[in-house]
């Protein structure tokens, strides 16, 4: 009997499809981010956690995963050179992102949120072109260009036809997706020397010395509801350290340009889990701007990106 092992399918074969793939689940990960966080602060006339705590906390429980995970895999120390990039990953994705968005979530609803998610892709890509001395073409701008008019104008048309207001949380969800787009673009960096898994662990336990006596001062002192517990459970097992491990190895594998593009679905993944998760609407409007979104990625996904070289 032949006993040989099937080939795998020559798509997935591709570098540029498993980052795509990677990227992908890490999005779908990501995407929970919000409406949890949501949970775990609660809302202005139903408050339970800190948003300080939600974000510090969620580090520290991922920090000591990190450090086990680190042991069992006998992790080698980070090069001198790395300590710089992994404390500027850790400013983006460990502080300045979880803080601005988990405050931020008790004034906003999660769809609200969701959406301002759409400028990250563009973020990460403009950042990733300068660190990465990567060169997109025009046509790939104009699609992520496109991408993020789509759900800023998604934003517009779900206002009411009042604009997109300027809520100052709005202005802390911008602040967020600046600092994660720093924070990918520079974790991504590093996963081309390390593993991935490794980038975020040591991210998280270098964050330590910080997040745990801060997280210790803002604890809850209260009684909190269940769901507000879950939804804490949530952000630091998964968006804090797991969805982690996909995105840094699927942007190190595909590109940080490219790969970055499929975060243009995180916002209607999130408002798909809002409905159940929030009771929070959704319409065909929605639907249709997310397929329009999709296809950006997809078409973008298809145009040059060039790398610079440099003479000698």
């Amino acid at each position: 009997m032949n006993t040989r092992t099937l080939p795998s399918p020559r798509w997935i074969e591709q570098p540029a499809n498993q980052g795509l793939v990677l990227g992908l689940l890490g999005v779908l990960i990501f995407a929970l981010t919000l409406p949890m966080t949501r949970l775990a602060v609660g809302t202005v006339d139903a408050p339970q956690m800190s948003g300080v705590f939600v974000a510090l906390g969620r580090a520290v429980v991922a920090a000591t995963l990190s450090a086990l995970f680190l042991a069992i895999t006998r992790a080698p120390l980070p090069r001198r050179a790395d300590l710089v990039p992994l404390a500027i990953t850790a400013s983006g994705v460990v502080f300045g992102f979880p803080l601005f968005t988990s405050v931020a979530m008790r004034y906003v609803e999660a769809v609200h949120a969701s959406v301002i998610v759409g400028v990250l892709p563009l973020a990460t890509a403009a950042v990733a072109a300068l660190l990465h001395r990567q060169r997109p073409s025009a046509a790939f701008w104009v699609c992520a260009a496109l991408g993020s008019a789509l759900v800023v104008g998604f934003a517009i048309q779900s206002s009411g036809g009042a604009g997109l207001a300027l809520h100052p949380a709005d202005g802390l969800l911008l602040a967020a997706m600046l600092c994660a787009a720093v924070g990918y673009a520079y974790g991504a960096r590093l996963s081309q020397h390390m593993r991935a898994e490794h980038v975020i662990c040591w991210a998280l336990v270098i964050a330590l010395p910080l997040t745990l006596p801060l997280a210790i001062l803002t604890r809850p002192q209260v009684p909190l509801q269940s769901s507000a517990w879950w939804g804490f459970a949530y952000t630091a097992v998964f968006s804090m350290w797991i969805g982690f491990f996909a995105w840094y190895r699927g942007l190190a594998i595909g590109g940080t340009v490219r790969v970055s593009q499929v975060q243009l679905v995180q916002p209607f993944f999130g408002i798909l889990a809002a409905v159940p998760l929030l009771g929070e609407r959704l319409d065909a409007t929605t639907l249709g701007f997310a397929v329009a979104v999709i296809a950006t990625v997809f078409i973008g996904k298809r145009m040059p990106v060039h790398t610079r070289t440099s003479h000698t």
